[in-house]
């Protein structure tokens, strides 16, 4: 018999406490961060395999800038935690707008291949120079 999905297998992982991302005092103005992330893995929920992929990450910060050790306690958080692709990518995004707080951020995740299907889900949270909704 098949394994069918549930209503928990889509909101796995969403409310999962994580790692608090920290920040320190941004001393300038307008210009853009890129953080690169080769090694992103998790769980998948229903399956219970690697997920594998690359994230990116691009913000332009407001009053704090993101502190990069935080952030991968953070990301090494999602090792073991079972979330769907979709769901870490908007987790991620959240979380850095709600400890950043940037005037624009965006987070690209380009997944590895499994069953000859790669997947890429990006967000995009406010316009460049105009604070957004996550």
């Amino acid at each position: 018999m098949k394994k069918q999905y549930t209503d928990l297998h889509a909101i796995s992982g969403i409310k999962e406490k994580m790692p608090a991302l920290e920040v320190f005092p941004n001393q300038y103005k307008d210009y853009v961060i890129t953080i690169e992330i080769p090694e992103y893995s998790s769980i998948c929920p229903r399956s219970g395999l690697p997920d594998c992929g690359k994230l990116t990450l691009k913000y332009i910060p407001g009053k704090y800038c993101l502190e990069l050790k935080s952030l991968k306690f953070y990301i090494l958080a999602y090792r073991n935690l079972g979330i769907f692709y979709e769901n870490a990518v908007n987790k991620i995004l959240g979380d850095l707008v709600t400890a950043v707080k940037p005037k624009w951020a965006y987070i690209k995740g380009e997944f590895t291949p499994r069953g000859g299907i790669s997947t890429c889900v990006e967000k995009t949270f406010g316009k460049p120079g105009r604070p957004g909704k996550a």
